[in-house]
Protein backbone atom coordinates (compact mmCIF):
# COMPACT_ATOMS: atom_id res chain seq x y z
CA UNK A 1 0.00 0.00 0.00
CA UNK A 2 1.46 3.43 -0.64
CA UNK A 3 1.71 6.15 1.43
CA UNK A 4 -1.04 8.55 -0.24
CA UNK A 5 -3.56 4.96 0.19
CA UNK A 6 -2.64 4.84 3.73
CA UNK A 7 -3.09 8.46 4.94
CA UNK A 8 -6.44 8.52 3.13
CA UNK A 9 -7.28 4.98 5.21
CA UNK A 10 -6.15 6.88 8.07
CA UNK A 11 -8.14 10.14 7.32
CA UNK A 12 -11.25 7.53 7.09
CA UNK A 13 -10.83 5.68 10.14
CA UNK A 14 -10.43 8.85 11.95
CA UNK A 15 -12.73 11.07 10.76
CA UNK A 16 -10.08 13.95 8.83
CA UNK A 17 -11.90 16.23 6.57
CA UNK A 18 -9.98 17.06 3.68
CA UNK A 19 -11.06 19.35 0.41
CA UNK A 20 -12.70 17.42 -1.84
CA UNK A 21 -11.58 16.27 -5.53
CA UNK A 22 -14.98 17.81 -7.45
CA UNK A 23 -16.62 20.93 -6.32
CA UNK A 24 -20.08 22.35 -6.74
CA UNK A 25 -20.08 26.34 -6.97
CA UNK A 26 -22.91 28.54 -7.86
CA UNK A 27 -23.16 30.31 -11.12
CA UNK A 28 -22.05 33.83 -10.30
CA UNK A 29 -24.48 36.66 -10.37
CA UNK A 30 -23.61 40.04 -11.45
CA UNK A 31 -21.61 41.98 -8.82
CA UNK A 32 -19.67 38.30 -7.42
CA UNK A 33 -16.55 36.68 -7.67
CA UNK A 34 -14.48 33.53 -6.05
CA UNK A 35 -12.66 34.00 -3.33
CA UNK A 36 -10.40 32.15 -0.59
CA UNK A 37 -11.94 31.01 2.95
CA UNK A 38 -9.20 30.45 5.41
CA UNK A 39 -10.56 28.63 8.69
CA UNK A 40 -7.38 29.38 11.20
CA UNK A 41 -9.52 27.24 14.02
CA UNK A 42 -8.53 24.24 11.59
CA UNK A 43 -5.30 25.03 10.36
CA UNK A 44 -2.76 23.01 12.07
CA UNK A 45 0.41 24.59 10.24
CA UNK A 46 1.47 20.97 8.31
CA UNK A 47 2.16 23.05 4.87
CA UNK A 48 0.77 20.73 2.79
CA UNK A 49 -1.24 23.46 0.77
CA UNK A 50 2.46 25.07 0.16
CA UNK A 51 3.72 21.52 -0.74
CA UNK A 52 0.81 20.33 -2.70
CA UNK A 53 0.54 24.15 -4.74
CA UNK A 54 4.67 23.68 -5.59
CA UNK A 55 3.29 20.36 -7.08
CA UNK A 56 0.61 21.04 -9.24
CA UNK A 57 2.26 24.22 -10.75
CA UNK A 58 6.04 22.62 -10.89
CA UNK A 59 7.41 25.57 -8.92
CA UNK A 60 11.18 25.82 -7.48
CA UNK A 61 11.44 25.30 -4.06
CA UNK A 62 12.05 29.00 -3.64
CA UNK A 63 9.16 30.30 -5.36
CA UNK A 64 5.64 29.68 -2.99
CA UNK A 65 2.56 30.92 -4.35
CA UNK A 66 0.97 29.84 -0.95
CA UNK A 67 2.63 30.06 2.36
CA UNK A 68 1.98 29.42 5.85
CA UNK A 69 2.58 32.21 8.69
CA UNK A 70 2.64 31.78 12.44
CA UNK A 71 1.29 34.40 15.15
CA UNK A 72 1.45 33.34 19.09
CA UNK A 73 0.18 35.25 22.47
CA UNK A 74 -0.59 35.02 26.02
CA UNK A 75 0.77 34.85 28.95
CA UNK A 76 2.22 31.38 29.52
CA UNK A 77 0.34 28.70 30.56
CA UNK A 78 -2.31 31.04 29.19
CA UNK A 79 -0.59 31.07 25.40
CA UNK A 80 -2.29 31.06 21.90
CA UNK A 81 -0.29 29.91 18.67
CA UNK A 82 -2.13 30.62 15.52
CA UNK A 83 -1.53 29.11 12.05
CA UNK A 84 -2.43 31.03 8.52
CA UNK A 85 -2.49 30.01 5.36
CA UNK A 86 -2.58 32.42 2.16
CA UNK A 87 -1.71 33.16 -1.25
CA UNK A 88 -3.64 35.58 -3.65
CA UNK A 89 -6.44 37.32 -2.16
CA UNK A 90 -8.03 38.70 -5.63
CA UNK A 91 -8.69 41.78 -4.27
CA UNK A 92 -11.37 43.76 -5.77
CA UNK A 93 -8.55 46.71 -5.76
CA UNK A 94 -5.61 44.88 -6.70
CA UNK A 95 -2.55 46.97 -6.12
CA UNK A 96 -0.36 44.71 -8.37
CA UNK A 97 -2.75 45.30 -11.42
CA UNK A 98 -3.24 49.01 -11.20
CA UNK A 99 0.95 49.41 -10.56
CA UNK A 100 2.15 46.63 -13.16
CA UNK A 101 3.97 48.61 -16.11
CA UNK A 102 3.04 45.83 -18.75
CA UNK A 103 -0.56 45.52 -17.40
CA UNK A 104 0.61 41.78 -17.10
CA UNK A 105 -1.86 41.23 -14.74
CA UNK A 106 -5.05 40.77 -15.65
CA UNK A 107 -8.96 40.13 -13.27
CA UNK A 108 -10.85 37.82 -14.91
CA UNK A 109 -14.83 38.05 -14.90
CA UNK A 110 -14.87 35.61 -12.01
CA UNK A 111 -12.81 37.59 -9.78
CA UNK A 112 -9.47 35.56 -10.15
CA UNK A 113 -6.35 37.71 -10.74
CA UNK A 114 -4.16 35.88 -13.25
CA UNK A 115 -0.58 37.11 -14.41
CA UNK A 116 -0.20 37.13 -18.15
CA UNK A 117 3.66 35.94 -17.82
CA UNK A 118 4.69 36.47 -21.82
CA UNK A 119 4.11 40.22 -21.20
CA UNK A 120 6.02 40.25 -17.87
CA UNK A 121 9.36 42.25 -18.16
CA UNK A 122 10.61 41.06 -14.33
CA UNK A 123 10.61 44.36 -13.41
CA UNK A 124 9.46 43.10 -9.80
CA UNK A 125 7.37 46.22 -9.40
CA UNK A 126 4.24 44.38 -8.18
CA UNK A 127 6.41 42.31 -5.60
CA UNK A 128 7.21 45.57 -3.96
CA UNK A 129 3.44 46.88 -4.65
CA UNK A 130 1.57 44.00 -3.17
CA UNK A 131 1.24 44.36 0.42
CA UNK A 132 0.64 40.80 1.28
CA UNK A 133 3.95 39.72 -0.62
CA UNK A 134 1.79 37.44 -2.85
CA UNK A 135 3.61 37.66 -6.20
CA UNK A 136 6.91 36.42 -6.57
CA UNK A 137 9.99 36.42 -8.75
CA UNK A 138 10.98 33.09 -10.48
CA UNK A 139 14.94 32.84 -10.97
CA UNK A 140 14.57 30.05 -13.56
CA UNK A 141 11.91 31.90 -15.68
CA UNK A 142 13.18 35.53 -15.23
CA UNK A 143 9.36 36.39 -14.55
CA UNK A 144 7.00 37.08 -11.77
CA UNK A 145 4.71 34.56 -10.76
CA UNK A 146 1.76 34.22 -8.38
CA UNK A 147 -1.04 31.81 -7.58
CA UNK A 148 -4.61 31.98 -10.01
CA UNK A 149 -6.58 29.96 -7.56
CA UNK A 150 -6.04 26.79 -9.75
CA UNK A 151 -8.79 28.58 -12.70
CA UNK A 152 -8.22 25.81 -14.96
CA UNK A 153 -9.71 23.46 -12.35
CA UNK A 154 -12.22 25.19 -10.92
CA UNK A 155 -13.48 25.84 -14.14
CA UNK A 156 -13.25 22.16 -14.44
CA UNK A 157 -15.38 21.79 -10.84
CA UNK A 158 -12.17 20.29 -9.50
CA UNK A 159 -10.52 21.92 -6.42
CA UNK A 160 -7.42 24.18 -6.12
CA UNK A 161 -4.69 21.82 -4.75
CA UNK A 162 -4.25 24.04 -1.97
CA UNK A 163 -7.76 23.09 -1.01
CA UNK A 164 -7.56 19.37 -2.03
CA UNK A 165 -4.62 18.60 -0.09
CA UNK A 166 -5.36 20.61 3.09
CA UNK A 167 -6.15 17.62 5.61
CA UNK A 168 -7.98 19.79 8.20
CA UNK A 169 -10.11 21.67 5.26
CA UNK A 170 -9.34 24.92 6.30
CA UNK A 171 -9.28 26.14 3.00
CA UNK A 172 -12.35 26.65 0.86
CA UNK A 173 -13.37 28.35 -2.03
CA UNK A 174 -16.99 30.21 -2.40
CA UNK A 175 -18.87 32.90 -3.63
CA UNK A 176 -18.75 36.62 -2.52
CA UNK A 177 -20.89 39.60 -3.36
CA UNK A 178 -18.38 42.27 -3.41
CA UNK A 179 -20.72 45.33 -2.65
CA UNK A 180 -21.91 43.35 0.23
CA UNK A 181 -18.58 42.35 1.28
CA UNK A 182 -16.90 46.29 0.71
CA UNK A 183 -19.98 47.56 3.02
CA UNK A 184 -19.16 45.73 6.25
CA UNK A 185 -17.69 42.48 6.19
CA UNK A 186 -14.77 43.19 5.44
CA UNK A 187 -14.08 45.07 8.28
CA UNK A 188 -15.41 41.54 10.04
CA UNK A 189 -14.21 38.74 8.40
CA UNK A 190 -10.86 40.27 6.03
CA UNK A 191 -8.66 40.77 8.56
CA UNK A 192 -6.60 38.83 10.64
CA UNK A 193 -3.74 39.60 12.84
CA UNK A 194 -0.09 40.56 11.72
CA UNK A 195 -1.64 41.52 8.10
CA UNK A 196 -2.16 44.70 6.90
CA UNK A 197 -5.93 46.31 6.48
CA UNK A 198 -7.62 44.01 4.45
CA UNK A 199 -9.16 47.91 2.68
CA UNK A 200 -5.55 48.79 1.42
CA UNK A 201 -6.68 46.21 -1.28
CA UNK A 202 -9.66 44.90 -0.72
CA UNK A 203 -9.13 41.86 -0.09
CA UNK A 204 -11.65 38.90 -0.86
CA UNK A 205 -10.53 36.59 1.30
CA UNK A 206 -12.58 35.77 4.47
CA UNK A 207 -10.98 34.63 7.75
CA UNK A 208 -12.64 32.58 10.38
CA UNK A 209 -10.63 33.43 13.25
CA UNK A 210 -10.50 31.46 17.14
CA UNK A 211 -12.93 32.63 19.37
CA UNK A 212 -11.12 34.90 22.87
CA UNK A 213 -7.76 35.47 20.78
CA UNK A 214 -5.09 37.47 22.85
CA UNK A 215 -5.09 40.94 22.67
CA UNK A 216 -1.87 40.71 21.72
CA UNK A 217 -0.54 38.74 18.90
CA UNK A 218 3.02 38.66 17.73
CA UNK A 219 4.83 37.39 14.61
CA UNK A 220 6.57 34.33 15.30
CA UNK A 221 9.42 35.67 13.21
CA UNK A 222 9.09 39.82 14.86
CA UNK A 223 13.19 38.64 15.92
CA UNK A 224 14.46 37.42 12.51
CA UNK A 225 15.44 40.55 10.27
CA UNK A 226 16.49 39.74 6.59
CA UNK A 227 18.07 42.37 4.62
CA UNK A 228 16.02 43.26 1.21
CA UNK A 229 17.35 42.98 -2.04
CA UNK A 230 20.27 46.00 -2.67
CA UNK A 231 18.50 46.37 -6.10
CA UNK A 232 21.80 48.27 -7.28
CA UNK A 233 21.12 49.37 -10.65
CA UNK A 234 18.44 50.84 -9.20
CA UNK A 235 20.44 52.51 -6.74
CA UNK A 236 22.54 54.31 -9.70
CA UNK A 237 20.02 54.93 -11.63
CA UNK A 238 17.72 57.13 -9.45
CA UNK A 239 20.86 59.34 -8.12
CA UNK A 240 22.13 59.92 -11.47
CA UNK A 241 19.05 61.03 -13.08
CA UNK A 242 18.24 63.12 -9.87
CA UNK A 243 21.48 64.51 -10.58
CA UNK A 244 21.19 65.15 -13.81
CA UNK A 245 17.16 67.02 -13.42
CA UNK A 246 19.02 69.75 -10.78
CA UNK A 247 21.76 70.09 -13.04
CA UNK A 248 20.02 70.51 -15.37
CA UNK A 249 17.97 73.17 -13.56
CA UNK A 250 20.34 75.25 -12.80
CA UNK A 251 21.51 75.20 -16.62
CA UNK A 252 18.12 76.80 -17.38
CA UNK A 253 18.10 78.83 -14.45
CA UNK A 254 21.59 80.07 -15.91
CA UNK A 255 20.30 80.39 -19.62
CA UNK A 256 17.41 82.51 -18.06
CA UNK A 257 19.53 84.59 -15.77
CA UNK A 258 22.44 85.21 -18.60
CA UNK A 259 20.01 87.50 -20.91
CA UNK A 260 18.44 89.75 -18.77
CA UNK A 261 21.91 90.15 -16.53
CA UNK A 262 25.19 90.30 -17.41
CA UNK A 263 26.22 86.74 -15.89
CA UNK A 264 27.79 84.67 -18.59
CA UNK A 265 25.50 82.03 -19.83
CA UNK A 266 26.22 78.05 -19.33
CA UNK A 267 28.12 76.12 -22.03
CA UNK A 268 28.04 72.61 -23.80
CA UNK A 269 30.35 71.25 -21.17
CA UNK A 270 27.80 71.93 -18.38
CA UNK A 271 24.93 70.95 -21.24
CA UNK A 272 26.89 67.81 -21.85
CA UNK A 273 27.90 66.99 -17.77
CA UNK A 274 24.25 66.46 -17.18
CA UNK A 275 22.92 65.53 -19.96
CA UNK A 276 25.39 62.24 -19.50
CA UNK A 277 24.17 61.56 -16.27
CA UNK A 278 20.85 60.35 -17.39
CA UNK A 279 22.27 58.88 -20.47
CA UNK A 280 24.29 56.83 -18.58
CA UNK A 281 21.57 56.49 -15.61
CA UNK A 282 18.45 55.82 -17.14
CA UNK A 283 19.95 52.72 -19.45
CA UNK A 284 20.86 51.05 -15.63
CA UNK A 285 17.74 50.44 -14.69
CA UNK A 286 16.93 47.58 -17.67
CA UNK A 287 19.49 45.50 -15.61
CA UNK A 288 17.39 45.33 -13.00
CA UNK A 289 14.70 43.66 -15.05
CA UNK A 290 14.21 39.99 -15.63
CA UNK A 291 13.79 40.41 -18.97
CA UNK A 292 15.90 43.72 -20.25
CA UNK A 293 15.04 42.96 -24.38
CA UNK A 294 11.62 44.36 -23.75
CA UNK A 295 12.34 47.24 -21.33
CA UNK A 296 10.57 49.39 -23.58
CA UNK A 297 7.41 47.71 -22.60
CA UNK A 298 7.82 49.26 -19.62
CA UNK A 299 5.62 52.44 -20.68
CA UNK A 300 2.64 50.56 -21.72
CA UNK A 301 0.54 51.26 -18.46
CA UNK A 302 0.43 54.88 -18.49
CA UNK A 303 -2.67 55.46 -17.20
CA UNK A 304 -2.29 53.62 -13.58
CA UNK A 305 1.49 52.46 -13.17
CA UNK A 306 3.99 55.36 -11.85
CA UNK A 307 6.78 53.17 -13.16
CA UNK A 308 5.24 53.76 -17.21
CA UNK A 309 5.01 57.39 -16.50
CA UNK A 310 8.73 57.46 -14.94
CA UNK A 311 9.88 55.19 -17.72
CA UNK A 312 8.19 57.64 -20.75
CA UNK A 313 8.96 60.92 -18.89
CA UNK A 314 12.52 60.71 -17.80
CA UNK A 315 13.33 58.93 -21.67
CA UNK A 316 11.64 61.89 -22.99
CA UNK A 317 13.75 64.03 -20.85
CA UNK A 318 16.99 62.93 -21.29
CA UNK A 319 16.17 62.85 -25.14
CA UNK A 320 15.21 66.50 -25.00
CA UNK A 321 18.35 67.11 -23.20
CA UNK A 322 20.28 65.29 -25.68
CA UNK A 323 18.85 68.21 -28.26
CA UNK A 324 19.22 71.25 -25.66
CA UNK A 325 23.12 69.52 -25.42
CA UNK A 326 23.19 69.83 -29.66
CA UNK A 327 22.03 73.38 -29.43
CA UNK A 328 24.69 74.63 -27.01
CA UNK A 329 27.74 72.79 -29.41
CA UNK A 330 26.45 74.59 -32.53
CA UNK A 331 25.39 77.69 -30.39
CA UNK A 332 22.07 78.15 -31.28
CA UNK A 333 20.88 80.97 -28.67
CA UNK A 334 17.82 83.04 -28.59
CA UNK A 335 14.08 82.24 -27.38
CA UNK A 336 14.13 78.39 -28.91
CA UNK A 337 16.86 77.46 -26.56
CA UNK A 338 15.15 78.85 -23.67
CA UNK A 339 11.35 77.54 -24.74
CA UNK A 340 13.13 73.94 -25.41
CA UNK A 341 14.89 74.12 -21.67
CA UNK A 342 11.81 74.62 -20.34
CA UNK A 343 9.78 71.96 -21.79
CA UNK A 344 12.52 69.81 -20.73
CA UNK A 345 12.77 70.86 -17.25
CA UNK A 346 8.99 70.50 -17.13
CA UNK A 347 9.02 66.97 -18.29
CA UNK A 348 11.67 66.24 -15.70
CA UNK A 349 10.37 67.08 -12.82
CA UNK A 350 6.96 64.90 -13.68
CA UNK A 351 9.60 62.20 -14.14
CA UNK A 352 11.39 62.62 -11.48
CA UNK A 353 8.04 63.04 -9.13
CA UNK A 354 6.80 59.66 -10.95
CA UNK A 355 10.37 57.88 -9.91
CA UNK A 356 9.03 59.26 -6.27
CA UNK A 357 5.70 57.76 -6.32
CA UNK A 358 6.99 54.03 -7.23
CA UNK A 359 8.16 54.21 -3.94
CA UNK A 360 5.24 55.60 -2.22
CA UNK A 361 3.38 52.33 -0.99
CA UNK A 362 1.58 51.14 1.70
CA UNK A 363 3.42 47.76 1.69
CA UNK A 364 6.87 49.44 2.63
CA UNK A 365 6.31 51.97 5.49
CA UNK A 366 9.36 53.52 5.31
CA UNK A 367 9.51 54.65 1.78
CA UNK A 368 5.53 55.20 1.89
CA UNK A 369 6.38 58.72 3.35
CA UNK A 370 6.32 62.46 2.05
CA UNK A 371 9.83 62.62 2.91
CA UNK A 372 10.94 60.47 0.03
CA UNK A 373 9.97 62.90 -2.74
CA UNK A 374 11.48 65.76 -0.74
CA UNK A 375 14.56 63.23 -0.88
CA UNK A 376 14.82 62.67 -4.31
CA UNK A 377 14.37 65.92 -6.02
CA UNK A 378 17.25 67.34 -2.86
CA UNK A 379 19.88 64.82 -4.02
CA UNK A 380 20.19 66.83 -7.13
CA UNK A 381 22.40 69.11 -4.89
CA UNK A 382 25.35 67.07 -6.76
CA UNK A 383 24.29 68.43 -9.91
CA UNK A 384 24.77 71.92 -8.61
CA UNK A 385 28.01 70.78 -7.44
CA UNK A 386 29.36 69.24 -10.54
CA UNK A 387 28.52 72.66 -12.88
CA UNK A 388 30.32 74.62 -10.09
CA UNK A 389 33.49 72.48 -10.45
CA UNK A 390 33.56 73.17 -14.47
CA UNK A 391 32.51 76.51 -13.65
CA UNK A 392 35.94 76.94 -11.64
CA UNK A 393 38.04 74.78 -13.73
CA UNK A 394 37.08 77.01 -16.79
CA UNK A 395 37.29 79.89 -14.52
CA UNK A 396 33.84 81.35 -15.11
CA UNK A 397 33.93 82.40 -11.57
CA UNK A 398 31.08 84.69 -11.90
CA UNK A 399 28.79 81.94 -11.26
CA UNK A 400 30.34 79.39 -9.27
CA UNK A 401 29.05 80.82 -5.72
CA UNK A 402 25.70 81.57 -7.22
CA UNK A 403 25.91 77.67 -8.18
CA UNK A 404 27.24 76.41 -4.76
CA UNK A 405 24.70 78.70 -2.75
CA UNK A 406 22.01 76.33 -4.57
CA UNK A 407 24.06 73.52 -3.54
CA UNK A 408 24.30 74.02 0.07
CA UNK A 409 20.59 75.29 0.84
CA UNK A 410 19.61 71.35 -1.33
CA UNK A 411 22.32 69.54 0.27
CA UNK A 412 21.07 71.16 3.98
CA UNK A 413 17.69 70.44 2.95
CA UNK A 414 19.19 66.92 2.37
CA UNK A 415 20.82 66.96 6.06
CA UNK A 416 17.59 67.56 7.35
CA UNK A 417 15.54 65.55 5.78
CA UNK A 418 18.21 62.47 6.99
CA UNK A 419 17.90 63.43 10.60
CA UNK A 420 14.03 64.23 10.49
CA UNK A 421 13.66 60.35 8.87
CA UNK A 422 16.56 59.10 12.11
CA UNK A 423 13.85 60.44 14.76
CA UNK A 424 10.93 58.66 12.45
CA UNK A 425 12.81 55.46 13.18
CA UNK A 426 13.52 56.27 17.07
CA UNK A 427 9.84 57.51 18.04
CA UNK A 428 7.83 54.76 16.19
CA UNK A 429 5.69 53.13 18.63
CA UNK A 430 4.09 49.76 19.01
CA UNK A 431 0.58 50.54 18.38
CA UNK A 432 1.81 51.88 14.62
CA UNK A 433 0.37 49.27 12.73
CA UNK A 434 3.57 49.25 10.74
CA UNK A 435 5.87 49.10 14.30
CA UNK A 436 7.09 45.78 13.38
CA UNK A 437 8.58 46.88 9.78
CA UNK A 438 9.73 50.21 10.95
CA UNK A 439 11.12 48.59 13.95
CA UNK A 440 13.32 46.23 11.69
CA UNK A 441 14.42 48.70 9.35
CA UNK A 442 16.09 50.47 12.22
CA UNK A 443 17.64 47.49 13.64
CA UNK A 444 19.36 46.71 10.20
CA UNK A 445 20.60 50.09 9.91
CA UNK A 446 21.75 49.95 13.46
CA UNK A 447 23.55 46.62 13.18
CA UNK A 448 23.59 45.22 9.48
CA UNK A 449 24.53 47.79 8.05
CA UNK A 450 26.31 50.32 10.65
CA UNK A 451 29.70 51.12 9.52
CA UNK A 452 27.53 52.28 5.77
CA UNK A 453 24.83 54.13 8.24
CA UNK A 454 28.03 55.88 10.19
CA UNK A 455 29.43 56.64 6.98
CA UNK A 456 26.54 58.45 5.46
CA UNK A 457 25.83 60.32 8.96
CA UNK A 458 29.33 61.73 8.54
CA UNK A 459 29.76 62.23 4.48
CA UNK A 460 26.52 64.10 4.03
CA UNK A 461 27.39 67.32 5.88
CA UNK A 462 30.77 67.36 4.98
CA UNK A 463 30.19 66.85 1.62
CA UNK A 464 26.67 68.65 1.17
CA UNK A 465 27.63 71.68 3.49
CA UNK A 466 31.40 71.87 4.99
CA UNK A 467 33.57 71.83 1.69
CA UNK A 468 30.84 73.76 -0.40
CA UNK A 469 31.24 76.49 2.28
CA UNK A 470 34.64 76.44 2.40
CA UNK A 471 35.13 76.59 -1.18
CA UNK A 472 33.24 79.82 -0.77
CA UNK A 473 35.26 81.19 1.29
CA UNK A 474 38.55 79.89 -0.84
CA UNK A 475 37.06 81.60 -3.76
CA UNK A 476 36.15 84.64 -2.25
CA UNK A 477 39.93 84.81 -1.33
CA UNK A 478 41.21 84.59 -4.48
CA UNK A 479 42.30 81.13 -3.88
CA UNK A 480 40.51 79.44 -6.90
CA UNK A 481 42.37 76.22 -7.29
CA UNK A 482 42.05 75.48 -3.93
CA UNK A 483 38.07 76.15 -4.22
CA UNK A 484 38.29 73.70 -7.30
CA UNK A 485 40.09 70.88 -5.52
CA UNK A 486 37.42 71.35 -2.70
CA UNK A 487 34.60 71.43 -4.85
CA UNK A 488 35.76 68.14 -6.88
CA UNK A 489 36.49 66.62 -3.33
CA UNK A 490 32.60 67.58 -2.32
CA UNK A 491 31.14 66.27 -5.95
CA UNK A 492 33.10 62.89 -5.33
CA UNK A 493 31.98 62.67 -1.60
CA UNK A 494 28.49 63.74 -2.24
CA UNK A 495 28.21 60.94 -4.96
CA UNK A 496 29.35 58.23 -2.59
CA UNK A 497 27.32 59.40 0.22
CA UNK A 498 24.43 59.50 -1.78
CA UNK A 499 24.64 56.40 -3.37
CA UNK A 500 25.32 54.81 0.53
CA UNK A 501 22.16 56.09 1.41
CA UNK A 502 20.52 54.73 -1.68
CA UNK A 503 21.76 51.36 -0.99
CA UNK A 504 20.59 51.47 2.66
CA UNK A 505 16.98 53.17 1.26
CA UNK A 506 16.44 49.95 -0.16
CA UNK A 507 18.41 47.38 1.42
CA UNK A 508 16.42 48.28 5.08
CA UNK A 509 13.14 48.57 3.56
CA UNK A 510 11.07 45.83 5.43
CA UNK A 511 8.08 44.55 3.86
CA UNK A 512 4.35 43.32 5.14
CA UNK A 513 3.11 40.28 4.26
CA UNK A 514 2.38 36.94 5.75
CA UNK A 515 3.50 37.20 9.83
CA UNK A 516 6.10 34.40 10.79
CA UNK A 517 6.47 33.50 7.73
CA UNK A 518 9.29 32.06 7.53
CA UNK A 519 9.56 29.76 4.40
CA UNK A 520 8.61 32.14 2.38
CA UNK A 521 10.78 31.44 -0.25
CA UNK A 522 12.16 33.81 -3.55
CA UNK A 523 10.06 37.03 -1.60
CA UNK A 524 11.62 40.31 -2.97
Amino acid sequence: MSAVESFINYKAKTGMQCGNYSIELPKLKPGEQYRFHFDATKCIGCHCCEVACNEQNNNPFDVKWRRVGEVEGGVFPNVSQIFFSMSCNHCIDPWCLKGCPTQSYIKLDNGIVIHDDEACIGCQYCTWNCPYDVPVFNKERHIVTKCHMCFERIENNQTPACVQACPEGAIEIEVVNKEEWLKSKIDEEGNAPGLIDARVTNSTTRFTLPENMPKTLEPADKDLIKPAHKELPLVFMTVLTQVSFIGFLALLLGDIASKITSLPGPNFSMAFAVFALSAIGLPLSALHLGRPAKALSAMKNLKSSWLSKEALFLGVFTALMGVVTLFYYFEVEGFLRVVLEIVTAITGAYGIYAQSMIYKIPAKPTWNRKSTTYRFFSTGYIGTLLLAAIETFIGNFAVVNILLSISILLGSIQIYLFFESQRFYDTVKEENPFYYQISKAKKLLENDFLKLYNFRKVSLPIGAVFLPLTAVIALNAGSSSFAFLLIALAVLLSFGSELVGRLLFYSSAVKTGMPGNFFAGNQR
